[in-house]
């Protein structure tokens, strides 16, 4: 079997190499003939002139020719050259150039080349940019060829270096986020992901794991890398003592979950000792940073987000190649979205717009940079790398998770795993690669697409609120507005003191997947439930008896707090269990997950879940995504880690990302030693250590640093052969 890979392996690397020369023949053929019209004194017909194909075939016998010669004469002028200075040996080079395309012409038969010696000094050398530019465009999609580069440039390191990098493996965290372990599992078997395949049958371990209820990359990301994501309700959510809302995926946000969860734990992340942190919401307490969100709003060059994009663009093969493959990602796009119209594809939201460049940004672009980031850290020997590969989690929001758009993706995520392991190959130390995700993805009908009116419009309508016309005349919003006006109708006859509560001040409601959330931000203190039905009486019975929303969660004056099923369930969260109640559907660690959130300082006034159908694995996002994750509900609380089989195994029953803190910790100090504490000041602006953005090809402005600090990876352009 192996044998016979290798045969493969071997036949199609030659088949690719000639299909690169015959290219690299056709390209230089038509610039021949390009010049030869465009120059003078260059011909390549004969003085009574030749057909078209004629003259086709003397362009390629010249082509052929120049290039033969220069294949079989350069190296040895270059030799022979070694001792003349630079200067003169390029002026050399124009002359030898054009002496051998003078000789080419000459061996075209019946001698229909011809070119005065100063044109054929011009030919030469745009024939030679030519060819160089379509040989090195070919070379930067050939595995091998990239192979060989990275092998050229770790000895070249090690020798500049003088030094040994640290003793000992090195880890290497890629996160295939949104890949669910049930997604995963389905990929590899369906042969979507050959490289995680051969590691699941021979070196790695596969665990699965459960998220907390707030199952998005935010809070999952933060417990990973910080070791806490207290306080974390979802992936946006309104905070009463501050008046502002919070975002995980803004920059000041971001910054501010950094600098919380270090004050809480005292230790500044996964990556001090010797770490860097590629494409991720948080630092992790690494040194090396690029494109890592927490760090984007701080002041100064040497702090900026982007310094991983302008390392990587400044090697024009980089740029060349990852445009046409952005260009080739918007047409696809644009394509897959227009034939699920036309087939009409239900579930489907809209990707118009600016979607396709969201996409193509997600999927190519950030794809790329953080992959080539991942390299040169490799290639610098540096201990611990996290990095997080976010194309899947993209296409399948808009396109569903178990989409024949997202399997591409997975397929291609695959060949980026597979080049950081043969960049491994050529590192200064071995290097243990550990794949995991930070949560998974439900498919489902958007909430306004199966019921016709959004959570924010069923709350308004709750509260006796106005609520868009296209909202009242839905049946959800028709029932939901006749249930306030018969509450409110009652609520005229009560005593005035129970009336005083009322207010003009509308709630603030926010959505996180399928995870809605209600805050009223002109009551200090979380709002009771008895609160809440004297302002609004027919709010929370709304809520919990729409046929989409699972559960709520409420703060209740005399049972601490609740949740609210349908059909006027009310379960005190201390006596919540799994196997029974409104949390029976959700599976494991449902009641736990509930228990945590609600101790939480800033969890809303009203928590609510959407419905989550066992039977077909669907939730109801609040947003307009129909693979969506941030609450509980099948795939997107059950993530996945895949770790060689020589580390410790992962327990049985891993919950929460703080937990998965503790694994990947425990992994790192199995051979590098105890982690580096936070240093006294790291607090102020969320960083942990001086936070030098370095990335592919940055240098390292760190002080003493010389060529053991560089990171001397080529920017990398991840081969797409689907485009």
């Amino acid at each position: 079997m192996g044998e016979g890979r290798g045969r493969t392996e071997r036949w199609r690397a030659a088949g690719a190499a000639v299909l690169r020369v015959v290219v690299v023949w056709a390209v230089s053929s038509l610039t021949l003939l390009a010049l030869a019209g465009i120059l003078p004194d260059f011909q390549l017909q004969s003085d009574d002139g030749d057909s078209v194909t004629r003259t086709a075939v003397t362009a390629a016998w010249g082509a052929g020719a120049f290039g033969l010669l220069s294949a079989l004469v350069w190296p040895l002028v270059v030799r022979a050259l070694l001792l003349v200075p630079a200067l003169v040996l390029g002026l050399l080079a124009f002359f030898l150039n054009g002496s051998l395309l003078l000789l080419a012409l000459r061996l075209i038969p019946d001698g229909r080349g011809a070119a005065d010696p100063q044109t054929a000094v011009v030919v030469a050398a745009v024939m030679s940019a030519v060819a160089s530019a379509t040989s090195t465009g070919l070379a930067v999609r050939d595995d091998n060829a990239y192979r060989r580069r990275l092998s050229r440039l770790a000895v070249r390191r090690r020798r500049r270096g003088g030094e040994e990098c640290a003793q000992g493996p090195g880890t290497v965290f890629l996160q295939l986020d949104g890949v669910g372990h049930r997604a995963l599992i389905d990929a590899v078997e369906a042969g979507l992901m050959p490289t995680v395949a051969g590691w699941s049958a021979t070196s790695h371990r596969l665990t699965p794991w459960r998220t907390d209820w707030s199952s998005q990359t935010g809070a999952s990301q933060l417990g990973i890398l910080h070791g806490s994501n207290h306080d974390v309700p979802a992936f946006r959510w309104y905070e009463k003592d501050t008046g502002r809302v919070m975002v995980s995926n803004r920059p000041a946000s971001a910054a501010e979950l950094q600098r919380r969860a270090i004050e809480r734990t005292g230790d500044g992340g996964l990556l001090t000792l010797d770490g860097a942190s590629r494409g991720n919401l948080f630092s992790g307490g690494a040194d090396q940073l690029a494109l890592v969100l927490s760090m984007a709003a701080r002041r100064g060059p040497r702090n900026r987000s982007r310094a991983g994009y302008f390392a990587y663009f400044s090697d024009p093969a980089n740029t060349v190649r990852t445009a046409g493959s952005l260009v080739t990602e918007v047409c696809r796009e644009i394509g897959e979205s227009t034939r699920a119209r036309a087939r009409g594809d239900r579930p489907r939201v809209g990707r118009g717009g600016l979607y396709p460049f969201i996409r193509a940004f997600a999927t190519v672009v950030e794809r790329d940079v953080v992959v080539a980031a991942v390299l040169g850290d490799m290639l610098a020997g540096r201990t611990a790398v996290y990095a997080d590969l976010v194309a899947y989690d993209e296409v399948a929001h808009h396109s569903g998770p178990h989409s024949r758009d997202a399997a591409r993706v997975l397929r291609r995520l695959d060949r980026s795993i597979a080049l950081v392991a043969k960049a491994a190959e050529h590192a200064p130390r071995p290097y243990r690669i550990v794949l995991l995700s930070d949560h998974g993805q439900s498919p489902g009908e958007t909430f306004a697409g199966q019921y016709g009116l959004t959570l924010k419009d069923l709350v308004r309508a709750g509260c006796g609120l106005p609520v868009p016309r296209r909202a009242g005349r839905t049946r959800s919003g028709a029932e939901a507005r006749d249930a306030a006006r018969e509450a409110l109708r009652g609520a005229l006859h009560r005593p005035e003191r129970d009336a005083e509560g009322e207010s003009d001040s509308d709630p603030v409601v926010l959505a996180s997947g399928n995870l809605g959330l209600v805050s009223f931000p002109d009551v200090p203190h979380r709002m009771s439930r008895q609160e809440i039905d004297a302002r609004h009486p027919a709010l929370l019975d709304t809520l919990a008896g729409h046929p989409g929303i699972g559960f709520l969660l409420v703060r209740d004056e005399e049972h601490g707090s609740v949740v609210l099923g349908p059909g006027g369930e009310a379960v005190p969260v201390a006596d919540l269990a799994d196997e029974e109640g409104p949390l029976k559907v959700f599976g494991r660690g449902a009641a736990d997950a509930v228990r945590r959130t609600d101790g939480f300082p800033h969890v809303a006034d009203v928590m609510v879940n959407s419905m989550y159908d066992p039977a077909t694995g669907t939730v109801h996002a609040f947003e307009e995504q129909i693979g969506s994750h941030g609450g509980l509900g099948g795939e997107q609380s059950q993530p996945f880690l895949l770790a060689p089989r020589a580390l410790r195994p992962a327990p049985d029953g891993l919950t929460g990302a703080e937990q998965v803190h503790r694994v990947l910790r425990g992994w790192l100090r199995e051979d590098a030693g105890p982690q580096v504490p936070v240093a006294e000041g790291a607090l102020d602006g969320g960083a942990v250590a001086r936070a030098d953005v370095v990335a592919v090809g940055a240098e390292d402005h760190r002080p003493g640093a010389g060529a053991e600090g560089e990171s001397p990876v080529p920017g990398r352009a991840v081969p797409d052969n689907d485009g």
